[in-house]
């Protein structure tokens, strides 16, 4: 008893990313599996693999298969083996590259063809990354929604450079796919925002800002 009572308390969820290279697939993974960045761009060939545990209410504790796939393996033959009987799909797009959105549309009906003759579906979310580079945005808001709404597909806005709401993205297709539901205070807390605001002045306001943060001592430059 006691030991099928410990197995119901530990699942495993496989989730696989997909979408376009270079649109942050593999930083999202690692930021949320390794809570790290790496600054510098390298190519997935194929296929990496993360493992993640996570708790959620109830004291459940969820291991997550995080599949990251190279975004060059769209024609490839190994992309529907890679895709066969995941519980979860991130649709991982770029929101400065308005090419990687519009390219999702291959790799959701890739999905749907996998799945096609599957009694449960995995849960599907389109996920905008890059929302730190907001004011470089392509991709407007109302179109990813809409593309969501058009396909019933959950819904997530990120930053794998900050962790900008990484995590929280991960908790709650884990929690939607296991049926549990998060509250208001758990998805709070898991809403970890780390931002390096930039604030650009018009050249009047930076001399006036200027002026007022330092000293009254006159300095020649």
């Amino acid at each position: 008893m006691s030991d099928s009572e410990e197995e119901s308390q530990d699942r495993q969820l496989k989730i696989v990313i997909i979408g376009d290279g270079a649109c942050g697939k593999t930083s999202l993974a690692t930021r949320f599996a390794q809570e790290s960045f790496g600054k510098q761009y390298k190519q997935t060939v194929g296929l990496d693999f993360f493992l993640k545990r996570i708790t959620l209410p109830g004291n459940l504790n969820v291991t997550l298969q995080v599949w990251d796939i190279g975004g060059q393996t769209i024609g490839g033959k190994m992309l529907d083996k890679y895709i066969y009987g995941t519980q979860g799909v991130l649709l991982v797009y770029d929101i400065t590259n308005y090419q990687s959105f519009e390219n999702l549309e291959d790799w959701f009906s890739m999905v749907k063809k996998v799945n096609e003759e599957s009694e449960t579906q995995p849960f599907v979310a389109l996920v905008g990354n890059k929302i730190d580079l907001e004011h470089m945005r392509t991709v407007k808001a109302d179109k990813h929604q809409r593309f969501c709404q058009e396909n019933g597909l959950g819904s997530f806005f990120v930053s794998a450079k900050s962790g900008d709401s990484v995590f929280l993205c991960f908790q709650r297709v884990a929690a939607e796919i296991l049926g549990i539901k998060l509250n208001k205070a758990e998805i709070e807390q898991s809403q970890r925002i780390i931002k390096a605001e930039i604030v650009n002045y018009p050249e009047d306001d930076k001399q006036l800002n200027s002026a007022h943060s330092q000293s009254k001592v006159c300095s020649l430059q």
